[in-house]
């Protein structure tokens, strides 16, 4: 009796862990799914080429560990390949929600959209900082929610601004500061002029001469921190035009990639949208 039940546990205990592993991959298969269907939808009523680079903090294999994500090579790699599958003037319309990443891999896919002979649509419904913004200044067209922003392009040293390093070195002295602080403001002051020449290059076929270099500059040395929101009121300001709407498919896309199972919800409401009330 006791290896009947011995043996019963022990086939239990199998099927369980079979089931939590198996479950959140269909899970994620069936998300994944959905996001394709929303995508042809969304290529279909524009008549475009939809890709996505989205960076959110999804769950990884079964075990529920959170990964943070950034820009890098891999994603500069899928992004061209999806360009080079593209008909030369056929639209583009890139979908871009990430906090930045890799400058070499944010360049390769700005200039790959800079070259692309049909319109470069970039769309953010939230936020495209640092290397995205890069990004987005490549396009012909940047669409942004209303409430979205987009960051300073400025160079990141060792976790400190270049331009900072600089500053720093300015302050003291270049004769009060060692040898190490010396090497890094050379390469901070390379890494600058370098981003604003792509920057500026661009932005050159779309702007005039001035307006490509007063903005470059101004979204590369260090004027803001880092992580300073720019709004679109902000970049028009600056002398870029944006359109401050998005599509109602790229929010449903977006609901498609959910933060990780497991935590409290932090932000709660009923997902339906609410008619408008008129008073008297």
């Amino acid at each position: 009796m006791d290896a009947t039940w011995g043996a019963l546990l022990s086939n239990l205990f199998w099927i369980v862990l079979v089931l939590w592993t198996v479950l959140p991959l269909l899970r994620q298969r069936r998300v994944t799914d959905r996001r394709l269907q929303v995508i042809r939808q969304l290529e279909r009523e524009r008549g475009s080429r939809v890709i996505t680079l989205i960076h959110r903090q999804e769950s990884l294999s079964f075990l529920g560990i959170p990964l943070t994500r950034y820009i890098t090579v891999d994603d500069s790699e899928q992004v061209l390949r999806a360009i080079r599958y593209t008909p030369p003037n056929m639209p583009i319309d890139l979908i871009v929600h990430t906090p930045g990443g890799l400058v070499l891999a944010a360049e390769q896919i700005a200039e790959a959209i800079r070259r692309h002979r049909g319109r470069v649509t970039v769309m953010v419904p939230h936020y495209a900082m640092s290397g995205g913004t890069l990004i987005a200044l490549a396009a012909d067209e940047i669409w942004m929610d209303e409430n979205a922003v987009v960051g300073p392009v400025d160079p990141q040293l060792g976790g400190y601004p270049a331009a900072s390093i600089l500053a720093a070195i300015r302050q003291k002295g270049p004769e009060k500061v060692d040898d190490r602080t010396l090497v890094l403001g050379d390469v901070a002051q390379k890494a600058i002029a370098q981003v604003r020449q792509t920057v500026y290059r661009l932005l050159q076929d779309r702007l005039p001469e001035e307006d490509a270099r007063r903005i470059a500059e101004a979204l590369t040395e260090g004027r803001w921190t880092h992580d300073f929101p720019i709004g679109c009121d902000e970049l028009r300001a600056l002398g870029l035009e944006v359109r401050c709407e998005l599509p109602d498919l790229v929010y449903r896309l977006m609901e498609l990639y959910p933060q990780p199972d497991g935590r409290r919800p932090s932000v709660q409401f009923v997902p339906v949208p609410y008619a408008e009330r008129h008073t008297r």
